[in-house]
């Protein structure tokens, strides 16, 4: 997969911007606050999800813009397939509603899967394996979703019927126990399609991580767990799932939530070679275990799929040494496909292999360097 056009109207601090890319590898660089990440930003929305800030929507206008954005790309999915174009944005008078469009007709922002993965790593995800459970299944779903590009459509509907069984259950007295079934049996049904799906991609993440040595980055193993913290011993069915909801009805009336389920599982790494626990291990072995991920990700995905998700590489390079740098880039100049990646200093890139794009940001503009 490969963007081959990149245009941005009034989005961030970019008010119009337009590059022109190829396969191989694109090096931006530019003073912190240029508006490197923000290029990114723009290339995450043109998947499914809220783009690697999860910001709203208005936030990304453009200050003194008219309270709209676009973003625009030309993409090849495929050698023998034409260019496709996708475009997402807002309109000044519906700010908190996303548009999208494919080769110019409105689409649902789920379609955007079918033409395009994308993955990303940024400074912000250093501490995933610290954080909270939540944002460790939304990083796993994010991985899920670039295999399966259904995997949203089960998460909305799943999400919708567990926001809906919450309200049924807070209001005792007006309770429909048909109403109430009819919720369980669909949270049953989109919840095991969530669990299957990502069992499916930590097997087969597993198995391409299995592959690797332990260096020059570090090989995580991968488990989905509980909210005990206890690894999962079977896959969620639907029939399971339905007697867990109906057997806790009670429990989560009284705690305001639904305390069990896909919803509440984690995901566990542990530091391969060493055996320790990715929270214990220092800020620069996760940091290279989830650059050890992400790579291995892009190799499941051009397996499955066919074609390489676009990479997105924030301020990766300053954080590696020299001989992990050039590591990094003969691999991704080695598998092929189309990695971004962002940095302050030119000289950060110069051990990259061709073909090479270079681009210097300053000021919201963008130049080829």
């Amino acid at each position: 997969m490969t963007l081959i056009r990149l245009s941005l109207t009034d989005f961030r601090n970019h008010a119009g911007a337009d590059l022109a890319a190829g396969p191989g590898l694109v090096a931006l660089h530019g003073d912190n606050g240029a508006g490197k990440t923000n290029i990114l930003e723009a290339i995450s929305l043109l998947a499914p999800g809220r783009g690697l800030r999860r910001a709203p929507l208005a936030e990304m206008v453009r200050d003194g813009a008219g309270g709209g954005f676009a973003v625009f790309a030309e993409v090849l999915a495929g050698d023998d397939l034409p260019p496709v174009a996708l475009g997402t944005g807002i309109e000044p008078a519906h700010p908190g509603r996303r548009l999208v469009r494919i080769n110019g007709g409105a689409a649902a922002a789920t379609a955007l899967g079918d033409w395009l993965s994308v993955l990303w790593l940024t400074p912000a995800m250093d501490r995933l394996f610290v954080e909270t459970a939540g944002n460790r299944r939304r990083f796993l779903d994010r991985l899920v979703l670039a295999l399966d590009p259904r995997h949203a459509q089960h998460g909305n509907r799943y999400e919708a019927a567990l926001r809906a069984r919450g309200k049924l259950l807070a209001d005792a007295a007006s309770t429909d126990p048909q109403w109430l079934a009819s919720l369980e049996a669909q949270l049953a049904e989109h919840g095991a399609a969530i669990d299957a799906a990502r069992q499916h991609t930590l097997a087969a993440l597993s198995a391409e991580l299995a592959q690797q040595p332990d260096a020059p980055f570090a090989r995580p193993l991968l488990t989905l767990v509980d909210s005990e913290g206890e690894a999962r011993a079977e896959p969620w069915t639907a029939e399971a799932l339905r007697a867990l909801f109906a057997g806790r009805r009670r429990i989560d009336a009284t705690a305001g939530r639904a305390t069990a389920g896909p919803h509440r599982d984690d995901l566990s790494a542990v530091h391969a070679a060493s055996g320790r626990a990715a929270a214990r291990c220092s800020t620069g072995e996760q940091k290279a275990m989830l650059l050890s991920l992400i790579l291995a990700h892009g190799d499941c995905v051009a397996r499955a799929r066919g074609r390489r998700p676009v990479l997105l590489l924030d301020e990766v390079a300053a954080h590696l040494d020299p001989s992990r740098r050039a590591a990094l880039y003969e691999r991704l100049a080695g598998q092929g496909g189309q990695a971004w990646l962002t940095g302050t200093e030119p000289a950060l890139f110069d051990a990259m292999p061709g073909p090479v794009m270079r681009f210097h940001i300053a000021g919201g503009r963008i130049s080829a360097a």
